[in-house]
């Protein structure tokens, strides 16, 4: 049988790790009104996502969180445009081979630099005044791992993306140091260890070598913490759970997860493909 996930694409999205070290995730939803505006980008409704994102941005013009999400908003907004998400996860591998170049929109290119580089500015000034402010560190992480997304996703440049993605480790290791109980900082690794076990051992002893994580087991738990502990990336650690299941023939696991993130974000056409792409029940 063929698996749906390629090697290859799920390398690229390798960099997807870093955007999910994170340190104010951690807290609960009633403690911030910016974690509607996530949710309504999950949900692929983009205008009320950016809505929410300036209206906390008005009221908190010094916090870097804003831009950043701004920026979160406008780069899944493309991917949902290109569908990029769609065939990076789940196409079958010989599709991926013969897959279409990306036509990027260069007004949401643009958006999303101004977005980063204000985002960037902010959380460099949190920093100067303290160099533990986990805020700050989250959106330094964040940041790269934006830049790194539309370098692999989009721009189709892996190695640009990892660039983007080991900027951005420096900054993800320290907030883990400092809260370990960030539980959507343990999605990029979980996604570094996962992903990269999947490569053939050769290349995984040179990875390892170049200090890179790589183990399986580990990055599957890595993931479920985020999964089951998580705010800001808890929807996406699902996701990723859904493509690890489908790697491992384990349709009926893919399918509770993706069933639950459809009834959660039923404006998302993508959880109803996939589910209708799954082979039928047996009794």
């Amino acid at each position: 049988m063929m698996r749906r996930g390629n090697l290859p694409a799920l390398t690229l999205v390798l960099a997807l790790g870093i955007v999910v070290s994170t340190a104010s995730a951690a807290a609960p939803a009633s403690e911030s009104d910016i974690y509607p505006g996530w949710l309504d980008m999950y949900d692929l409704k983009f205008d009320e996502a950016h809505r929410a994102f300036a209206i906390w941005s008005g009221v908190h013009p010094a916090d870097p969180l804003g831009p950043a999400s701004e920026a979160a908003a406008y780069l899944f907004s493309e991917l949902a445009r290109l569908g990029a998400l769609e065939s990076e996860l789940f196409v079958e591998d010989a599709r991926f081979v013969n897959r279409k170049k990306l036509t990027p929109d260069e007004n949401a290119r643009n958006h999303l630099v101004e977005s980063l580089a204000k985002a960037d500015q902010l959380a460099d000034a949190l920093l100067a005044k303290s160099a533990t402010d986990t805020d700050a560190l989250f959106v330094k992480s964040l940041v790269c791992g934006l830049r790194a997304d539309y370098a692999a996703l989009v721009e189709k440049k892996s190695l640009a993306a990892l660039s983007y993605t080991r900027a951005g480790r420096p900054f993800n290791d320290k907030l883990l140091a400092i809260k370990p109980d960030a539980y959507d900082a343990y999605l990029g690794l979980g996604v570094e260890n996962y992903l990269l076990s999947l490569k053939p051992a050769a290349l995984r002893v040179i990875l390892r070598w170049t200090g890179s994580r790589v183990d399986r087991e580990k990055g599957l738990e890595q993931l479920r913490l985020t999964s089951e502990h998580g705010h800001y990336f808890e929807p996406f650690a699902k996701l990723l759970l859904a493509v690890a299941a489908l790697r491992d023939n384990n349709t009926t696991g893919a399918r509770q997860i993706l069933a639950g993130l459809h009834e959660r974000f039923p404006h998302n056409p993508l959880y109803e493909r996939e589910l209708k792409r799954l082979p039928a029940e047996t009794k």
